[in-house]
């Protein structure tokens, strides 16, 4: 994936079109909703109230394309690191950079001390309009190993990706040492269980969720992001 993607900050005042219906599943379970199929596409007419996109939303790719895309993730998850490296690349290479698709990143953190502590992290970048190459380096570290509350998710490693990525360091380090941000993953967590989210990944498209958990790019028998991205850019 590309490291130079620039992070907009989508206005508060701009709406969603979208009723975020619950039923997300824990992430164990996630594989199995690749080959549902019994989940509808869902249609910009369908919804019925309009949930406001914060103005703490970082939007991957244009604030105006047609298709918004909402994760609820939490950095140690397994199911998470899987759609970061099985779905999302292709989902920014065929839509995001085309201009089809827009993104946002929301934390469910529910793992354990480290899974706050690097959203944390992923705030203090977000000042520094850093926030998805951020992200993006935190899923690479954590899943190399697949294993959660390992302690590899350290102050030590968010310093090394924050001067790796030429953050001001300085800066970074006051965030992190100052738990400027050590309320906010509760927040988006609590406002996530809200949203009716129950486990991680969940994925919303247009406000509306998406299988139950982890749903594949393709898949020509079932369920996939393609198809449902695919349905709606045709209406």
């Amino acid at each position: 994936m590309e490291n130079n993607k620039k992070d907009f900050l989508l206005p508060g005042s701009i709406l969603v079109a979208a009723l975020l219906i619950s039923g997300s599943i824990i992430y164990m379970m996630g594989s199995k909703s690749s080959s549902r199929s019994d989940t509808q596409v869902p249609s910009a007419g369908d919804a019925k109230s309009k949930v406001e996109v914060s103005s703490r939303d970082v939007i991957l790719g244009d604030t105006k394309a047609p298709i918004t895309l909402i994760e609820y993730g939490d950095y140690q998850c397994p199911w998470c690191g899987k759609f970061f490296t099985e779905v999302e690349d292709k989902l920014r290479k065929g839509y995001i950079e085309s201009g089809k698709v827009r993104m946002v990143y929301r934390n469910f953190a529910f793992l354990g001390p480290e899974s706050f502590a690097a959203a944390e992290a992923a705030e203090c970048a977000k000042d520094q309009s850093k926030f998805w190459v951020y992200h993006d380096e935190l899923y690479r570290a954590e899943h190399k190993d697949g294993a959660e509350n390992n302690g590899n998710l350290n102050r030590d490693l968010f310093l090394k990706i924050a001067s790796d990525l030429k953050l001001n360091l300085a800066s970074f380090t006051s965030c992190i040492d100052s738990d400027k941000y050590a309320k906010q993953p509760e927040t988006d967590t609590a406002e996530g269980r809200s949203a009716g989210v129950r486990g991680t990944p969940a994925i919303f498209v247009n406000g509306t969720q998406v299988g139950n958990g982890f749903v594949e790019f393709e898949n020509a028998t079932g369920l996939s992001l393609k198809s449902v991205i695919d349905e709606l850019l045709k209406q």
